[in-house]
């Protein structure tokens, strides 16, 4: 089991990250001061929304005649965050909202949108449940509520809760807010997800069966959780955050089962910085794993067209002419890409020339 700290550091760069999360525990064992003491420590609003006392109109909107016009009118806390500008919402007690409740939050999670009001994008959201067995009438997390939030274990150890009693309890560290990640790190991190899903693509979409799925409505694989998995990869490098809080944040992702096979696949993929293949181009040697090789020239591609700059956009055509050589195929997917963003002022690199079969069979050059 995880430790606090783990799961603080978690929470932290899932927030910063602008990636929903809940946090699942037992009654009385912390959760809703952990995240007060999180928006505290940030200076930021924060609104409890218990979702058992919520009607599906607290987060659809109410429908009121205006003008001759219907609008959804958001409630009073959507209001007060919306004029912030920034803070926490915090929906506490989530299993303890009926289905048809749920079904009303979705957008709410994902969009930030109450009503006819957008929340700004510095509104992030927090969620805290207890298992449904747990829970005062407690029901299972739907599916597609499930798959928009990163859900992370809230651990309970005597021991600490001992020393929080006596010292103090840990406030949420807040490393993930220092260092916001480089557009290069987003752009490298999805590259990294997409070479994975190019080995194994049945784990892109697993949708639960049966409409109550194992662990009571926990994260599973899709689309956008492997998109939220990048998101938190890149903000975990930025902000040097040690491995276990990746493994916690991917497995809360998107479920333990892909996670770990994705994590494993990651430990031995020893990548080089793409960063460094575009600044010595002509030392680079491409993997001659085929899933190796497509992250490396992903990841290339991705932090070129990033930088938008000449040198870089060279450079990474260097690195491609290079790999054309054994691996076509995967060259000539990372052509098209560069080939579609082409910086102002470059000009028709002289690498291209040994690029002409492989681009002429993707349709980038006519006969």
């Amino acid at each position: 089991m995880e430790d606090s700290r783990t799961v603080l550091e978690a929470l932290s760069i899932a927030v910063s990250a602008g990636v929903p999360t809940l946090l699942w525990g037992s009654p009385g064992t912390g959760k809703t001061s952990a995240v007060v003491a999180l928006a505290e420590s940030l200076n930021w609003p924060i609104e409890v929304v218990i979702g058992s006392i919520r009607e599906p109109s607290d987060f659809a909107g109410l429908p009121v005649i205006s003008d001759g016009m219907v609008r959804l009118t958001p409630p009073a806390w959507a209001h007060r965050l919306a004029t912030a500008g920034h803070g926490l919402l915090f929906l506490d007690e989530l299993t303890t909202a009926p289905p048809a409740v749920q079904a009303a939050m979705l957008r709410v999670v994902l969009e930030r949108v109450v009503g006819d009001v957008r929340l700004p994008d510095k509104v992030q959201v927090v969620a805290a449940a207890n298992p449904p067995e747990e829970a005062a009438d407690g029901w299972d997390l739907a599916p597609p509520l499930a798959n928009r939030l990163v859900h992370l274990n809230w651990p309970v150890d005597g021991r600490q809760i001992a020393r929080g009693l006596a010292v103090g309890f840990p406030v949420p560290s807040l490393t993930g807010f220092a260092q916001p990640p480089s557009p290069e790190q987003v752009l490298e991190a999805r590259a990294t997800v997409a070479a994975f899903l190019e080995v194994r693509p049945a784990l892109a979409l697993q949708v639960p069966s049966g409409g109550n799925p194992p662990g009571g409505g926990q994260g599973w694989p899709s689309p956008r959780s492997w998109e939220a998995a990048a998101k938190l990869m890149a903000a975990c490098k930025a902000a040097g955050a040690p491995p276990e809080v990746l493994d916690v944040l991917v497995a809360g992702a998107v479920g333990e089962g892909a996670a770990l096979e994705f994590l494993s696949w990651l430990e031995h993929l020893d990548l080089p910085d793409p960063v460094a293949v575009l600044a010595d181009p002509d030392a680079f040697e491409l993997p001659r794993r085929g899933d190796r090789a497509f992250a490396v020239l992903t990841s290339v591609v991705a932090v070129a067209v990033a930088a938008g700059d000449v040198e870089r956009w060279d450079a990474a055509w260097k690195v491609i002419a290079k790999a054309a050589r054994t691996a076509p195929d995967v060259a000539t997917l990372a052509a098209r890409t560069l080939a579609g963003r082409r910086p102002p002022g470059a000009r028709i690199p002289a690498a291209l020339l040994e690029l002409t079969p492989i681009l002429r069979s993707a349709g980038l050059l006519g006969d």
